[in-house]
């Protein structure tokens, strides 16, 4: 049977014999992730040095996880400094589609503080202006750790939103366009990436990175020279550690990574943009010590290490322990993502179907436009509260709904064309929520059969 938890992913780094660190998220924070994933066992004795993720009550082992993490630990090149091992701290920051958190636990995975912020609004004329939005969520986030905390965190990592992508200066740090979003689509783009990558590979789709940077590159016949490509967490980490070109594998697939090989195609990198790509690290991997100016700011260590990241989905899923092949992960936020572990990698973009890594099996999904973000656009916070006492959920909806915020839809078929099928029902606000969450059920189901056909 599977069982509901509200868990957010934090990817904490440098852990004594495991480089990452997952923990849940209090069920009272209601703008968070809702990851639905088969119940977890207590840890019978002492941390797995393949991890684990805590509460205030219990701790949770992945020692029989095949997931393998890297470890630094006793590297000489970040051993110096003012860490004192029996006092350690791992920070992890998750940015997801309406805000961020942090979790700042010990080595017994212990919680010892957390904030969420949701972002601010800074407008550039009507345009918001998210990458100013997210570096000051960051270190609005920094700013809240206690003090006296700050001197033993021993390492930091982010996740962000799968396919986020920035394009920046390298000689500057500036951006030289606007961010473009998870979900965003660019059809422009799309018969050139189709006419260079493999037929259904995951780039063929107007939402992924590579579609995005082709885009930017056709647009744009200036400051090409100097350009380098960051996802969202890339970009954040990068204001801490101030390195250029450093990705992570679960990120880069989306622009078209091979992390089978671990490795870029040959088809990639024979186009004109292929200096652009960044570097591409396992997840959880050391990047450098965090940026003396930012150390001394905040009251880091000399010893603080910055790590490549992941996506938010994936972390998501380590978090919930699916540790055996055929067992999925949902996450409900502003959109909804399902991940189903799997021995064979799968790759369709007709369907939106995509694998990232895990080890030596895959994580097969896909992520839909419907979700949370359709609900915020119709009920208010307190109509939700409401309402939800009031619907019965054993009643499904005859009508053929299917909710998305805009146009355009991802996963389980890829159309940016796709248009919401919507009906107000005046005077009965309650039939319309039940309507919108039985019809995101049904969607769903078909996402989930999809995935276990595809996967096996």
């Amino acid at each position: 049977m599977i069982r509901g938890s509200h868990l957010l992913p934090y990817p904490v780094c440098s852990h004594p014999g495991a480089i990452r660190k997952l923990v849940p998220v209090p069920s009272d924070w209601t703008s968070g992730m809702l990851t639905l994933a088969h119940p977890s066992t207590p840890c019978p004795g002492a941390h797995s040095r393949l991890g684990c993720f805590s509460s205030r009550r219990r701790c949770i082992s992945l020692a029989k996880s095949s997931v393998k993490m890297s470890s630094f630990e006793g590297s000489q090149d970040y051993a110096d400094g003012d860490l004192q091992g029996s006092k350690q701290l791992y920070l992890g920051i998750d940015f997801g589609t309406s805000g961020a958190r942090y979790v700042l636990i010990d080595k017994q995975g212990t919680i010892r503080s957390e904030i969420k912020r949701t972002y601010p609004q800074p407008l550039v004329g009507n345009t918001l202006n998210w990458a100013s939005s997210w570096r000051e969520t960051l270190f609005s986030l920094l700013e809240d750790i206690p003090v006296g905390l700050c001197r033993y965190i021993a390492s930091i990592s982010i996740d962000g939103t799968s396919a986020t992508t920035l394009i920046i200066d390298s000689n500057t740090g500036e951006l030289l366009c606007r961010p473009f979003l998870y979900n965003e689509s660019l059809p422009d783009a799309l018969p050139i990436v189709t006419s260079i990558a493999p037929e259904n590979h995951t780039v063929c789709s107007g939402s992924s990175t590579l579609c995005k940077l082709v885009s930017w590159w056709n647009s744009n016949n200036s400051n090409k020279g100097s350009a380098v490509l960051m996802h969202q967490s890339d970009w954040l980490l990068w204001l801490l550690h101030g390195k250029f070109g450093i990705s992570d594998y679960n990120n880069a697939l989306k622009v078209g990574y091979n992390p089978e090989t671990d490795s870029y195609p040959s088809w990639l990198l024979a186009q004109p943009f292929f200096y652009l790509l960044p570097s591409v690290k396992a997840p959880g991997s050391p990047i450098g010590c965090i940026k003396e100016d930012i150390r001394l700011r905040f009251g880091f260590p000399k010893g603080c290490v910055v790590c490549t990241g992941t996506t938010d989905s994936i972390a998501a899923f380590l978090a919930a322990r699916a540790t055996q092949p055929g067992r999925a992960v949902t996450s409900l936020g502003s959109t909804l993502a399902i991940k189903l572990l799997s021995t064979s990698r799968i790759e369709d973009a007709r369907f939106g179907v995509y694998s990232h890594r895990l080890d030596d099996k895959w994580l097969v999904g896909g992520a839909s436009n419907t979700g949370g973000a359709v609900l915020r656009q119709i009920f208010t916070n307190g109509q939700l509260e409401v309402l939800s006492s009031q619907i019965d959920p054993l009643v499904p909806s005859p009508l053929d709904y299917y909710p998305l915020p805009a146009t355009g839809e991802r996963f389980p078929v890829a159309d940016p064309n796709m248009m919401p099928r919507s009906y107000h029902l005046a005077g009965c606000e309650c039939c319309e929520m039940n309507l919108v969450l039985s019809s995101s059920g049904c969607i769903h189901a078909q996402r989930v059969k999809l995935n276990i056909y595809m996967a096996f």
